[in-house]
Parts: C-alpha cells; sequence; structure tokens
C-alpha cells in the first residue's frame, strides 16, 4: 500500500472547496492520525499544501500538482482524473497565459451559419492568439482518438479566425493588423504524441516552456493567419 498516493487521493477528493479537516482525511483513509500528520507535513514541505492547526488547504494549482504526483507514483488516472473539474484546467491556463503578458479569454461561444462552437480559453499576445482546448482525459488515447480531438480543434480555430471581426466577442486580436491562431490541445498527462498535424498537445506541466517557446516555433505549428483591416 502507497500510503502518499492514498493521502494525496484523499485529499483531492475532499478538497472540492479547496479545504479539509485532518479528522476527515482519517476517516477517509482509515489511516493513524500520526501517519496523516507525518505525510502532510512532508506534502507542505514540497509545497504542494498548507496546513493550518487542523486545517488542510490547498489552491487550484495545488490540487493539479497533486494530482499529477499521484499519478506518477502509480494512482490511477481515470480515478485521479475524475477528482478534479474542467474548470481547475481552465483556471491554471488562464493563470500560466496571464504571467506571460497574454489578455486571456475564457469560454468563448460562437456561431456560424453552419453551427455553433466553443473554445476553453483563448490568448492574445501580438501576434498570436492561442486557442486551448482544455481536454480532461482519463485514459491513454489512441491515435483515431486523437486526430478526432486535434481536427475538431482545428475546425474551432479555423472556424473563430474566418467569423472575426465579429462584435459580440470582442477579442483584442482585432485590432491588430495581423495574427496567428495556433490551435492547441492541453492534456493532464503526457501523450505519446506531442503533435498531431503540427497542433501541439501539451501537458499542463509544460505550458511554460510551451509558452516560452511558441515565438520560435510558431510558423512550424498549423496556425490560421488573419488580416485585419482597420480605417
Amino acid at each position: 500500500m502507497n500510503l502518499e498516493r492514498n493521502i494525496i487521493t484523499s485529499i483531492l477528493k475532499l478538497t472540492q472547496t479547496h479545504s479539509t479537516l485532518i479528522k476527515h482525511l482519517k476517516t477517509d483513509t482509515n489511516l493513524p492520525l500520526e501517519t496523516i500528520h507525518t505525510l502532510l507535513e512532508k506534502l507542505q514541505s514540497d509545497e504542494l499544501l498548507n496546513l493550518n492547526h487542523e486545517l488542510v488547504k490547498v489552491s487550484t494549482n495545488d490540487r493539479l500538482q497533486l494530482a499529477i504526483k499521484a499519478i506518477n507514483i502509480g494512482a490511477d488516472i481515470q480515478q485521479i482524473s475524475n477528482l478534479l473539474c474542467w474548470q481547475e484546467f481552465e483556471e491554471i491556463t488562464a493563470i500560466a497565459l496571464h504571467n506571460n503578458n497574454f489578455t486571456v479569454y475564457k469560454n468563448i461561444r460562437f456561431k456560424t451559419p453552419t453551427r455553433k462552437w466553443e473554445i476553453d480559453v483563448i490568448g492574445c499576445k501580438p501576434p498570436l492568439v492561442v486557442c486551448i482546448d482544455c481536454k480532461h482525459w482519463e485514459h491513454a488515447i489512441s491515435p483515431s482518438t486523437l486526430n478526432k480531438i486535434a481536427t475538431t480543434q482545428a475546425d474551432r480555430t479555423k472556424a473563430l479566425t474566418e467569423t472575426l471581426p465579429n462584435p459580440k466577442l470582442q477579442l483584442e486580436c482585432t485590432k491588430w493588423k495581423n495574427a496567428h491562431f495556433i490551435p492547441t490541445i492541453l492534456s493532464l498527462t503526457p501523450n505519446n504524441f506531442k503533435f498531431y498535424d503540427n497542433i501541439p498537445i501539451v501537458p499542463i506541466l509544460q505550458i511554460q516552456d510551451f509558452l516560452n517557446q511558441l515565438p520560435v516555433y510558431v510558423y512550424q505549428l498549423k496556425s490560421y493567419q488573419k488580416t485585419f483591416n482597420h480605417i
């Protein structure tokens, strides 16, 4: 039995509102209090949570880091993934983009003549428009499934490019002269594929590296260019 894995899983289960009491962890795990305190202190020293007397507090980023740690030490991916909500993926993504001077938009909905579309997170920083689909998959995915995910995100991004400028959206990029719209897929854990049809598949913990390198490699990625005419 991996005690650390068990306590992390319990923390994720009980901190949907970002805090829980140590006594609730004891009830859930059936571990001795001394063991729980030892494990919690270790996680706190790793900067994965905060202890305040009998209260365990975690941020959205802490929960994501704990989830990835649990998976790395053998927890079931599906079980851990089910303990996270899709909003947590989006929030971490938005924070990373904001910290890199992108203007961030979440849950952008728009229509084309043929259908309705939604993009989870959009980050704008001249001349880049990163269009992100936050995937909450629970197990390794097949090439055919990844093909469908990547193709759909490319279609969303292309549709957004074609519908702009759109007065209902008010995206900053419409004020620029030129923009490069880049379909991107964000995942909880690393996949066998880093790219699919030149669409980046980015594990959440590597988003900072991705954003750092994006200006250098943008012309090697699948993108849709748009020129905006301003009178």
